[in-house]
């Protein structure tokens, strides 16, 4: 193959992590920053589908639990994820709603199924084109500093509504579960190489 052509691992070189420096893979250590050398992610795909599916299971429990417990009166009333944006709708706060359905259910769900995309893509068992998967990896790391809005809703109104016998605002098991599940996802995306996807376009192109 034209050397031209070759990629950095074929060239027996590596791209530091940490830094982007790149290094003879042979030196193990890059020798700007310290940080472990390697030519890819070890156990990319394993390590990906694992918390991924890991992320689905936590996601359960996450919509069916109450996300929120409010007591007022010495009424107990609990709040699931899908109820709070119905309550919200119900107040005429349609851009809360929107936002809360939006990162917490809408964009999680769309997570899974972009880290699943990518997986396939990059075991060969989906074609797509290498760089729009690379846009999707690209989108799936970007909103994922976005998926704990209900969760800081929730805070804020812990702290804020406490008013003594007449109304206070507790978390529900579903901020922990949520939470999980999104540290999970996160895990996922940052466990996968993108650059898996453009060896297999390589393997295809030279088969």
């Amino acid at each position: 193959m034209n050397p031209a052509f070759q990629s950095a691992m074929e060239q027996g070189m590596a791209s530091c992590h940490t830094c982007l420096k790149l290094t003879d893979a042979r030196e193990h250590v890059c020798p700007r920053c310290g940080s472990p050398l390697h030519t890819r992610k070890e156990n990319s795909i394993e390590k990906t589908i694992a918390f991924g599916v890991a992320g689905v299971i936590a996601f359960i429990p996450a919509n069916l639990l109450p996300i929120m417990v409010v007591t007022q009166l010495g009424v107990q009333e609990n709040s699931t994820i899908l109820g709070g944006v119905a309550t919200f709708w119900s107040m005429h706060a349609y851009p809360v709603a929107i936002i809360i359905f939006i990162a917490s259910v809408m964009i999680p769900g769309l997570k899974f199924i972009a880290i699943a995309m990518l997986v396939a893509a990059a075991k060969g068992k989906l074609r797509i084109d290498a760089r729009r998967a690379n846009t999707i990896y690209w989108l799936t790391e970007l909103v994922g500093r976005w998926s704990m809005v209900d969760v800081f809703v929730v805070a804020i109104l812990v702290g804020l509504i406490q008013m003594g016998n007449l109304m206070t605002i507790d978390p529900g098991g579903a901020a922990l579960a949520f939470g999980l599940m999104v540290i999970l996802t996160m895990l996922s995306a940052h466990a996968f190489d993108p650059r898996l996807i453009w060896d297999r376009v390589r393997q295809s192109n030279a088969s």
